[in-house]
C-alpha cells in the first residue's frame, strides 16, 4: 500500500463510523481482528461443510466462470472460490475486512455499498453472499444489484433461523456477549426465496437450496430440509444465454 492509499485509508477509518444509520460490527477492529481466528478455530469444520454445500450448488452452473463476492470481508472465501476453478473479486463496506483482505488475497477488492454497486450491468458471471446478506437493510435492493452485475445469478451462504444456535444468540446479545449479530435478520430457505420472489418479479429463474450444520454425530451433513445452522441457495436465471 503507497503512502497516498493509506492515508485515503486512514481518512476513510476515521469518518466511517456506521452505516444503515447503525452501528456494526464491522466497523469495530476489536471484532473484525479476530473474525480470521474463528474460522481458524471453533469455526473450522463449519466451514469446511459451508464450502462443500455452495460447491455443490454453484458448480451445477456451467457458465460461472467469473464471480463476484460482496460482503466478502478479509476474503475467507474469496479465496477459495479459486481453488474450484471460479476468477473471484472481492467488495465490503468495512475497510477494517478489507484491510486484512488485501493482506491475504491477491486478486480484485473494492471498498462499497452493496446496494450502490459500483460496476457495469453483467460484470461478473454470479454474485455471492456469504454470511453477510443478513445485515442488509433492503435486501430487495440489493438482489436487484446483484443480477444487474451478475449475469446468470446469485449464491447465497446464509445462517438458518430455523437453529438452536439463534435462540443462543439472541440470548446472548441481551446480556451483550455477542455483537456480531446484534443488526442481523436472519433467514429461513423460505424467507429468503419471498425476498428473491419480490426482486425478481418478472425475470425467469431456477431456485435450489440445501442446507447443513447439525452435529458432526448426525449421519447427514448434508440435506434438502430447512434446519441446521447454515444453507446455500442459488439462484440461476434461466432469461439469458
Amino acid at each position: 500500500m503507497s503512502d497516498i492509499e493509506k492515508k485515503q485509508f486512514d481518512r476513510v477509518t476515521k469518518t466511517l463510523k456506521q452505516w444503515q444509520d447503525r452501528e456494526e460490527w464491522f466497523f469495530n477492529r476489536e471484532y473484525t481482528d479476530k473474525y480470521e481466528h474463528y474460522y481458524e478455530t471453533r469455526y473450522k469444520r463449519a466451514e469446511i461443510w459451508q464450502k462443500k454445500t455452495l460447491a455443490k450448488l454453484i458448480k451445477k452452473d456451467e457458465r460461472v466462470k467469473t464471480l463476484l463476492e460482496f460482503g466478502c470481508g478479509t476474503t475467507r472465501f474469496t479465496r477459495w472460490w479459486n481453488e474450484i476453478g471460479i476468477d473471484a473479486s472481492g467488495a465490503d463496506i468495512s475497510p477494517f475486512m478489507l484491510g486484512q483482505g488485501a493482506h491475504l488475497f491477491e486478486g480484485d477488492l473494492a471498498l462499497a455499498d452493496s446496494h450502490h454497486m459500483p460496476f457495469k450491468d453483467n460484470s461478473f458471471d454470479a454474485l455471492a453472499f456469504i454470511a453477510t446478506f443478513a445485515y442488509y437493510d433492503d435486501p430487495v435492493k440489493v438482489i436487484r444489484e446483484a443480477v444487474r452485475v451478475g449475469k446468470y445469478g446469485i449464491i447465497f451462504g446464509i445462517m438458518n433461523r430455523n437453529s438452536t444456535k439463534v435462540v443462543r444468540r439472541r440470548i446472548q446479545e441481551v446480556f451483550n456477549k455477542n455483537e456480531y449479530y446484534r443488526t442481523a435478520n436472519f433467514y429461513t430457505p423460505d424467507s429468503l426465496i419471498e425476498k428473491v420472489e419480490e426482486a425478481l418479479e418478472g425475470r425467469l429463474y431456477k431456485i435450489e437450496w440445501t442446507a447443513t450444520g447439525l452435529p458432526k454425530w448426525f449421519p447427514m451433513q448434508q440435506w434438502g430440509f430447512p434446519i441446521g445452522d447454515f444453507f446455500a441457495l442459488h439462484v440461476k436465471l434461466t432469461d439469458v444465454e
